[in-house]
């Protein structure tokens, strides 16, 4: 009979007639006493069984409707994927971020712990209880050094995993690139200090008399400190970066959102501080939003989300500078509804031609937003539209019916005069109460997807 045939009978002996070890009987022997009543197989007849099973339970599976089907992701990895997967859906990883301290810091407070660090108690030797001393010391500084800094490392996230407005603003606001070059250089740091405390540490360890166990602890002292201030700037830049991305506005995904968009100094900031809690500063220059500014309105005891966001210029996506590429973050990758503003007085400096072209290119693009369209200071409209001398004549029909009233169904309001402010407030009230019922039609749609 062939191996594999005894193989295939042992697997088949019932589990109750297999006895692999006793504390009856001594391991040495696969002998029994006589009327046992069992069925005995010698060890060394079940290696090759165990064996066996072994090879053969190489892939997971999972219950699906009682039945057995492969499954190629462990459940490490599944865990893995779902928690990314829950990172990308969600908004508010900044205000997360840990308090970093400033590297002055962080080395004097690992100086004066490391010098409290006494030696092993019960060293008669005074030459081993002084390298003894010297070795933990050095151990102490550079672990006080390296804890703050992997723990910055596993409290900022990973850029990838961040929600895509969040990731936009950290390349539009710190530069591409920066974010992950200042974490690589916190932990080429880390690593420094590991090597030179290690280093530095066991040489004190190996010291033979108190006097080179003394010296051999001042000059690994001096070296770590010596690494670190080298390489300190690194945690600044850290602790810079920090702040400025837990200055960012909290937006609510669940919460309706108002984003008012337009060329520059066409007044968004001032409707902003008009219909909401949000107090942009209002100059007479452009860009005066240097950033994503939030407010929030109250209306019916409900609760929504104002942004006031950069002006934009007439140029392609290419030329465009940092603060517009913020406005378009917003608009691609939040739910908002758009309040879009336009300038006719000829106050703003950019040409209502030019305007119209911004509208009809932001119209177009983000075209399945709830819209409403604001022509604001109307008092100092004239009967006549205002015309620049760079302008081509208004030969188009659509372009000179703009330059007299804005687009069709465009809202007329001052607020310096504030006329039609409070039939505005009204239409922004029900835009966001329609933004709200698709929020949840979107939601609801997802959560029917995730089901099937």
């Amino acid at each position: 009979m062939s191996r594999a045939s005894n193989l295939f009978q042992l697997c088949q002996i019932p589990s109750t007639n297999l006895l692999l070890r006793s504390s009856k009987f001594p391991r040495a022997t696969n002998k029994l006493p006589r009327n046992t009543g069992m069925n005995v197989i010698p060890v060394w007849k079940l290696y090759p069984t165990l064996c066996f099973c072994k090879t053969v339970q190489t892939t997971t599976y999972e219950v699906v409707n009682g039945s057995y089907v492969p499954s190629t992701q462990t459940k490490q990895e599944k865990e893995m994927k779902d928690k990314s997967s829950a990172k990308l859906d969600t908004v508010g990883a900044f205000q997360k971020l840990p308090m970093v301290m400033p590297s002055v810091d962080i080395l004097h407070s690992a100086l004066r712990k490391a010098k409290r660090v006494l030696p092993t108690k019960g060293i008669a030797n005074i030459a081993k209880r002084e390298r003894n001393r010297g070795a933990k010391q050095l151990d102490a500084l550079m672990k006080e050094l390296v804890v703050p800094l992997r723990t910055y490392l596993e409290s900022f996230p990973k850029k990838k995993y961040l929600h895509p407005y969040e990731r936009s603003l950290i390349e539009l606001t710190l530069g591409d690139g920066n974010y992950e070059e200042v974490l690589g250089n916190v932990d080429a740091l880390r690593k420094k200090v590991v090597s030179v405390g290690k280093e530095h540490a066991s040489f004190c360890a190996k010291s033979l008399t108190k006097r080179e166990a003394e010296e051999r602890l001042t000059e690994g002292v001096k070296k770590i400190e010596e690494v670190f201030n080298h390489e300190a700037q690194v945690v600044d830049d850290l602790l810079h970066i920090a702040k400025t991305l837990r200055a960012m506005p909290v937006v609510d995904l669940e919460t309706p959102t108002l984003c008012l968009v337009g060329a520059p100094n066409v007044g968004k900031s001032s409707l902003v501080r008009t219909l909401s809690t949000g107090k942009p500063e209002v100059c007479n220059y452009p860009f005066t939003t240097r950033g994503i500014l939030m407010g929030h309105i109250i209306l019916n005891y409900q609760t929504f989300q104002v942004t006031d966001t950069p002006g934009l210029l007439k140029r392609s996506d290419e030329d465009r500078n940092n603060l517009e590429k913020l406005t378009l973050a917003v608009l691609s990758h939040l739910p908002t509804a758009i309040l879009y503003v336009h300038d006719l007085s000829g106050e703003c400096g950019t040409s209502p031609s030019d305007q119209f072209l911004i509208y009809k290119d932001i119209k177009e693009r983000f075209s399945d937003h709830l819209w409403l369209d604001v022509v604001s200071k109307c008092d100092l409209l004239q009967k006549s539209p205002v015309v620049f001398i760079t302008e081509d004549s208004p030969d188009h029909e659509e372009l000179a019916r703009y330059r007299k009233m804005g687009p069709n169904g465009a809202m007329h309001v001052s607020v310096k005069s504030e006329a039609g402010l409070a039939e505005l407030k009204v239409r922004v009230h029900e835009l966001l109460t329609s933004q709200m019922a698709k929020i949840r039609s979107q939601n609801s749609n997802q959560e029917n997807l995730v089901i099937t």
